[in-house]
């Protein structure tokens, strides 16, 4: 029965990733419709997306709090109807040629983005921990598959004309749907802190005290990596169909198709991700995952050939696949207090994601998107020298929960595969 019912929870987590990535690209490959039909140039573009921060830093700071009060199930419900809510308001905007409102409907999706998918990177590496297997870069591959998906039905309907504001509507409606099953087999109570906060001074004798983990140097080595792949991740999802459009010289359709290839490159790096882990280990794949990314993105910046830059997306989405879900599992096994370290490094992973990408289209309407994402690139290569901190096993089995479960010097996952053998 528990085994039935981790496997149903680990089918609703699909879920409640690929959703996102559906409504995410849904509106991103349409990004140069919306534009066209505001009439907005890219730093006007780029003030509209900062609806985008500012929800999201509301729900990146409001998402520990609450989970570790309420729970991951109640905050993910919160999270994917805001999400759910703001593509409807953004459609409504492009129906009615109103910015401020496209950029109040980005401000819920933002919301519902920094705090339900903070609360489901918790649950996850929960699942991660009774399973002892790698599963956030699968539950990751859901989201990328979503995008594909969202994309691909994205650049139908830009190709057909088809309107933005019923295109919009039809996704809302079926990730309603996909809320609506996936909810009940997540469990209440995941990710509730057990561990009071000590006013004054110092803790009280005889109780727990609720360790700082932002004082973790490694736990923030790992948030750097996290910042730079998420960075990569969130500045394709925001401005590669516009980047390509205006940059590389591609109309609409093309550049919505570039999106997509991006997506299932991503899709590709996280449904294999775990093979390439358990035979290399953290830190070589995310060293790995940062060359490719930062190959990618050399070339379609500094390369005058479409072709050769549409290309040269592949390796980007390739790098920027693994980071944000190994730097994760990393987080979880870095020490005590399993909820708390993952929540600080998805709430930075996040901030990267969501808030970092509108930032750059204040530089692309001074210096361009190409020369804009010159400072991604410098992230990411940033990412390649401290890729060493990704490897948490030593830390893992010197904890004592997992010092339960585990040999010395393995971590939960290699001795699963161990029993196996």
């Amino acid at each position: 029965m528990a085994d039935r019912a981790v496997r149903r929870r680990r089918r609703a987590l699909f879920l409640l990733f690929f959703l996102p990535g559906i409504a995410m690209s849904s509106w991103v490959t349409r990004t140069p419709n919306v534009r066209d039909q505001l009439g907005l140039s890219t730093g006007q573009m780029g003030l509209v997306l900062f609806g985008l921060s500012i929800g999201s830093m509301i729900g990146i700071l409001c998402s520990g709090r609450f989970v570790s009060r309420f729970g991951t199930r109640p905050v993910i419900a919160l999270g994917t109807l805001l999400i759910i809510a703001g593509t409807v308001v953004i459609g409504m905007g492009s129906a009615v040629r109103s910015a401020p409102l496209v950029t109040a409907g980005l401000c819920l999706f933002g919301a519902g983005m920094g705090g339900g998918e903070v609360a489901v990177n918790v649950d996850g590496a929960d699942v991660e921990r009774i399973t002892g297997t790698a599963v956030l870069p699968t539950l990751h591959g859901c989201f990328s598959l979503g995008t594909v998906i969202g994309g691909s039905a994205g650049m139908a309907a830009t190709a057909v004309a088809f309107p933005v504001h019923w295109h919009l509507t039809v996704v809302a409606l079926v990730a309603t749907g996909m809320l609506v099953h996936a909810l009940r087999a997540v469990p209440a109570g995941i990710g509730i802190s057990t561990a009071p906060s000590m006013p004054g001074p110092g803790p009280v004798p005889g109780q727990p005290s609720k360790p700082q983990v932002w004082k973790d140097r490694k736990l923030l080595l790992i948030g750097a990596i996290v910042l730079a792949m998420a960075l990569a991740e969130g500045a394709a999802n925001d401005w590669l169909p516009l980047l390509m459009v205006d940059g590389h010289g591609l109309d609409a359709a093309m550049g919505s198709l570039v999106f997509v290839g991006f997506a299932a490159a991503m899709t590709l790096g996280r449904f294999s991700g775990s093979f390439f882990l358990s035979r290399f280990g953290r830190a070589a794949v995310v060293r790995a995952s940062a060359v490719s990314g930062a190959v990618g993105l050399l070339l379609v910046i500094f390369s005058d050939n479409a072709v050769v830059a549409a290309t040269a997306v592949l390796f980007w989405g390739l790098g920027a696949s693994l980071g944000f879900p190994v730097a994760l599992s990393a987080a979880g096994d870095s020490g005590p207090d399993q909820t708390a370290r993952v929540s600080l490094v998805a709430v930075i992973g996040y901030v990267a994601f969501l808030v970092g990408p509108p930032a750059l289209g204040f530089l692309g309407d001074h210096y361009g998107l190409r020369s804009a994402m010159v400072v991604v690139l410098v992230f990411v290569a940033a990412a390649i020298l401290i890729a060493p901190a990704a490897d948490t096993r030593d830390r893992a089995a010197a904890t004592v929960d997992l010092a339960q479960h585990t040999r010395p010097g393995t971590t939960p996952a290699e001795q699963h595969q161990g029993d196996r053998s």
